[in-house]
């Protein structure tokens, strides 16, 4: 049986220690051709651009663009027959409903799922720091490791038939983590902050803005986990996370040091409810009573 096609990607950018990682498991179970960011893109979610720019590189190219760029590319742009595109490693964690909808890893799954090619989104967690940065610190070899056995056995199995992505979250100082099947968690906040204005000078009392204000600057402060605003660690809190979290969960499996394994599909499923389709019937009948009456 011929060696599966894999195109590999990610949003950490192309000189990523990651993707190196991951390159080099890969290509012992798959012909691998690399189509990344030349520079970083996290957090980019699907943003795709118009125009992009290619740079040879010894395992494939280089773009100038999203994660998704790359994937659009590699699948649309090359000859080459993809069974499967593989974006990660990425640093740091893809876990909950929120950050996953967000994740440029996690984006470049949803592009080739879109375009008819199943994908595997690889993160690293430190079961301590939380985050892997810098990453040169960190050793992606386990990451890189589960990559290779999910991708050999999701292939055999057939697991694509009824999943489009596979999300994939793996501890990096965990000797044995065991894997679970869990469904990503939904807990998201926004903090708003009211900020001066950047060019204000110092002791400008009317340069400060107020929730009714108009002068200043605004800052949207991500609330992802609890007790935590932006990018903090938040197993540096004392959040009683194991009790928050359900076991089931993509975010306590983090907390447990386990790999979490979150499947999902594309596009989006549909909803259906009687009161949906009493709200388009009621807007017909009443548009139909207006034409009538010559309103």
């Amino acid at each position: 049986m011929a060696e599966p096609q894999v195109l590999l990607t990610n949003d950490d950018g192309i000189d990523a220690p990651g993707l190196a990682s991951v390159y080099e498991e890969l290509s012992a179970v798959a012909e691998v051709t690399v189509v990344a960011p030349s520079e970083n893109q996290s957090g980019v979610g699907r943003t795709r651009s118009h125009r992009t720019v290619r740079e040879s590189h010894p395992w494939g190219y280089a773009l100038a663009g999203t994660p998704a760029d790359c994937v659009a590319y590699g699948l649309r742009g090359l000859e080459t027959e993809f069974d499967l595109v593989v974006s990660g490693c990425n640093h740091g964690p893809n876990a909950g409903n929120y950050l996953v909808g967000r994740s440029g890893t996690v984006g470049a799954c949803i592009e080739a799922a879109f375009l008819g090619t199943p994908g595997v989104a690889v993160s690293a967690y430190h079961g301590e720091d939380f985050f892997v940065s810098p990453p040169a610190s960190y050793d992606f070899d386990r990451p890189a490791r589960v990559t290779r056995e999910v991708v050999v056995r999701a292939l055999s199995a057939a697991a694509f038939d009824s999943a489009d992505i596979l999300n994939v979250n793996v501890p990096v100082d965990v000797a044995d983590p065991p894997m679970r099947l869990t469904d990503p968690h939904h807990d998201y906040d926004l903090v708003v902050d009211h900020e001066p204005a950047a060019d204000a000078e110092d002791g400008d009392a009317s340069a400060a803005v107020g929730a009714d204000g108009d002068t200043g600057d605004i800052a949207l402060r991500d609330v992802v986990w609890p007790e935590t605003v932006g990018w903090e660690n938040p197993f540096g809190t004392d959040a009683a996370l194991d009790e928050r979290y359900p076991v089931g969960s993509d975010r306590r499996a983090l907390v447990d040091g386990e790999i979490s394994v979150s499947p999902l599909s594309v596009p989006v499923s549909e909803v259906s409810d009687p009161t949906l389709d009493e709200l388009v019937a009621g807007f017909n009948e009443n548009e139909a009573a207006r034409r009538a009456g010559g309103n």
